[in-house]
C-alpha cells in the first residue's frame, strides 16, 4: 500500500523535461495526489496548453508511480506563481532569474542577475529557446542570461 506522501517523495524526484534542475514538484505543475482504495490520482496543469513536453510528463509521472492515473487538468490555468521557493532557489542556482510573482512584476528594477544579483539588467531577446523563457544581459557582471517569464 502507497501513501500520498511516498507519491509526492517519487514526484520530486522527476526533473522538468526542459528545465531539469527543477522538478515537476518544484514548478508547480503537479495539483493534486489523492490516495484513496490503493487508488492513486495524480493531477497535473501543464504550463500551457501547448506544452510540447505534456506527453514526456505524463510518461514520467506513470513509469514513477506505476498505476497511478494521471489526469491533466486544462480548466484551472499554471502560473509562475505555483514554482515553490526552492523552485525558484534552484532555477536561480543553475543560472536562470527566477520569475518575479505577478503583482512585482509591473515595478522596474525587478529582474535580478542570477549570477550577481543585480537589478541593472535589460531584456535582450523576449524569444528565448522555450516559450517560458526569455534572454536578459546583466549590466553590472556583463552575463546574458535567462529569465523564466512571468506567467
Amino acid at each position: 500500500m502507497v501513501g500520498e506522501a511516498q507519491v509526492w517523495e517519487a514526484l520530486e524526484e522527476i526533473p522538468d523535461p526542459e528545465i531539469p534542475v527543477v522538478s515537476l514538484v518544484d514548478l508547480g505543475v503537479i495539483r493534486s495526489v489523492d490516495v484513496s482504495n490503493g487508488h492513486v490520482r495524480i493531477e497535473l496543469t501543464p504550463t500551457f496548453l501547448g506544452c510540447p513536453a505534456l506527453e514526456f510528463m505524463k510518461r514520467a509521472i506513470e513509469e514513477k508511480v506505476p498505476g497511478a492515473e494521471v489526469a491533466v487538468i486544462i480548466d484551472d490555468s499554471w502560473s509562475t506563481d505555483k514554482i515553490t521557493p526552492a523552485g525558484r532557489e534552484k532555477l536561480r542556482a543553475a543560472g536562470f532569474a527566477p520569475p518575479a510573482p505577478r503583482l512585482v512584476q509591473l515595478q522596474s528594477q525587478v529582474h535580478k542577475c542570477p549570477y550577481c544579483g543585480s537589478t541593472e539588467t535589460r531584456l535582450e531577446n523576449i524569444f528565448g529557446p522555450t516559450p517560458c523563457r526569455s534572454l536578459r544581459y546583466c549590466e553590472s557582471c556583463r552575463q546574458p542570461f535567462e529569465q523564466f517569464k512571468t506567467i
